[in-house]
């Protein structure tokens, strides 16, 4: 495994792209890096972790965790190892196998957060519009699908 590297998976790479702010794109992020990140914490938030299966090898190339380290966020790959692994020895920079678990992890959590975002997305002209209601909706809380219409309220 490139334990140096963060791949995105192929039936999400077209969703990444479409995320990040270019001269096609409107997207809500600046670079692949942050899109990562923020979908990882959308996977941890929801406790789901999928598997990557087959990953992208073009655009989006996997991301040097080098691009993580130079915006600061190199240690929520970090704390999401410990966090999952109970296990402080996985930020063992030497062992490669506690890299490869690390970056597993995070790839995991980002794919599944990818996951509930392409749901959440489906049929969207604006990602960004439908990303803030989706996280006002998440901080507000869903509104019980059980409770009436009251008009009073209004009054």
């Amino acid at each position: 495994m490139a334990a140096n590297r963060i791949r995105v998976a192929k039936d999400k790479a077209e969703l990444v792209k479409s995320l990040v702010a270019s001269k096609d794109t409107t997207g809500p992020f600046q670079t692949y890096v942050e899109v990562m990140v923020f979908a990882a914490a959308l996977g941890v938030k929801n406790k789901k972790r999928v598997p990557l299966g087959e990953t992208t090898k073009r655009e989006p190339s996997p991301i040097p965790q080098e691009n993580f380290a130079s915006l600061g966020y190199d240690l929520i790959i970090k704390l999401l190892g410990i966090n999952e692994t109970k296990d402080i020895n996985i930020l063992s920079s030497r062992e490669e196998q506690d890299e490869d678990k690390r970056t597993q992890i995070f790839e995991e959590y980002a794919n599944a957060g990818l996951e509930i975002l392409q749901n959440e997305l489906r049929g969207s002209v604006d990602y960004s519009e439908r990303i803030l209601l989706f996280l006002s909706l998440e901080r507000d809380g869903y509104p019980s699908e059980k409770q009436e219409f009251d008009l009073r309220s209004f009054l």
